[in-house]
């Protein structure tokens, strides 16, 4: 009787280890098998087959000392198998009667080059190539969350469905479209050259900072943070940092993600109530993300991209992350960050953010001069941080009736 209690135990782990497992090395595998077959959602379907064999195979055999290379292999192989009966077909076509041996000799091109790509190891090159191919402009935004969240989070369909509250098949049907997508317009398996580098890499930069944006701040459902989120964006800010190195302004993206995400324990209450940045308990910030956060920042300035939007914002954070008390706070230094900002990265919301900090530092009748010049701005009609903003000037300013009014909801 005890035996057959403990039998569902032992799977259950080797099961959870398979899942632990696949969520680490799926990228790796599904990027070298997309190099083999050059289709990014061939090699997906490849490398779920080598997951399936793991599962049929760990819960008995035990799981192997090196997971990894055991799924690499495996997808290897059925990606070699793939394209060697692509290869037969294809030489079959052209050349009735030849035997095996002469097929092996005059192999088609593709399984040459497939070959190659087998035998070769740069897993971070596969790594950069599979980010790239993901985020590609030529998706929509929603289809480039999806598809990097699948195959560079490892996550499933139903666990990005349930992160973002929509049905599973919305997913699925995105997921799906990305791969037809990209497989229509002959998107290459590659790295982009030199001038088309920026405006790719800033595209992937947007995903990550939109999966981390939606768990800091989630704009559907009762819940004001999805945690899980905001971690896997810091993940693949992280891999990101180490393939691309000299890159500034992605040592500023994680340098922002880093510090934002310090503060996720300060940010609601014991009711679950949202706390302003200036009422938060700061002894409840992660110290250790801040350390993360200033070195990716001092990573970011030593390239010489102290002026990328992403560094900039970065440094504003830094600047309430080195307050130890929120009347510490260098405002005079936030708003000469903001004014560089609005610079290179102009915008409703950063001019009123800017309101706030100018606020802050030279009295709130010179940022009620900024909020009232914004009141006519289209895009921020329905911005609920307008009105507040201004209410909380006014009230600053003694002007308690304006201030009421300003702040009422709107109906």
């Amino acid at each position: 009787m005890p035996r057959r209690r403990a039998e569902p135990v032992t799977k259950l782990a080797t099961h959870r280890a398979i899942e632990a497992v696949w969520r680490i090395e799926s990228a790796k595998v599904i990027a070298h098998v997309a190099r083999m077959v050059r289709d990014v959602g061939l090699a997906e379907e490849l490398a779920q087959d080598a997951l399936v064999s793991a599962l049929e195979h760990w819960p008995d055999a035990g799981v192997p000392d090196n997971p990894g290379a055991w799924l690499m292999a495996t997808a290897k192989n059925r990606a070699l198998d793939r394209l060697r009966q692509e290869a037969l077909h294809a030489r079959k076509r052209q050349e009735l009667g030849h035997d095996m041996d002469a097929l092996e000799a005059h192999l088609v091109p593709d399984f040459v080059d497939a070959l190659d790509a087998a035998r070769a190891d740069d897993i971070g090159d596969d790594l950069l190539r599979l980010v790239f191919t993901a985020c590609h402009p030529v998706l929509s935004t929603d289809a480039r969350v999806a598809l990097t969240l699948r195959l560079l989070g490892g996550l499933t369909t139903d666990e990005i469905a349930r992160a973002f509250l929509v049905p599973e098949p919305t997913i699925a049907q995105r997921i799906v479209r990305a791969k037809r997508t990209l497989s229509a317009a002959k998107v290459p398996f590659e790295v982009p050259q030199a001038e088309a580098r920026a405006p790719r890499l800033a595209s992937v930069l947007q995903v990550i900072y939109l999966i981390f944006n939606e768990g800091y701040s989630a704009t559907a459902g009762d819940d004001w943070m999805r945690p899980a989120l905001c971690e896997e964006a810091l993940r693949l800010g992280r891999v990101l940092s180490g393939l691309v190195p000299d890159e500034s302004e992605v040592h500023g993206l994680v340098a922002l993600m880093e510090i934002q995400a310090s503060r996720t324990h300060a940010r609601t209450d014991a009711q679950g109530r949202p706390v302003l940045l200036l009422d938060q308990d700061r002894s409840r910030w992660d110290p250790l993300l801040i350390r993360r956060g200033l070195a990716a920042l001092g990573a970011a300035h030593a390239l010489g991209g102290a002026s990328g939007p992403y560094a900039l914002q970065a440094a504003l954070a830094a600047c309430h992350a080195r307050a130890h008390r929120a009347e510490e706070t260098d405002w005079a230094q936030i708003v000469a960050l903001y004014d560089a900002l609005a610079q290179v990265a102009p915008s409703p919301v950063v001019e009123l953010n800017r309101a706030v900090a100018v606020g802050m530092a030279f009295g709130p009748a010179a940022g009620l001069e900024i909020v009232d010049a914004l009141a006519g701005d289209a895009t921020l009609a329905n911005y609920h941080w307008l009105p507040s903003v201004r209410g909380d000037l006014l009230a600053k300013l003694g002007r308690l009736e304006e201030a009421r009014s300003s702040s009422a909801p709107r109906r």
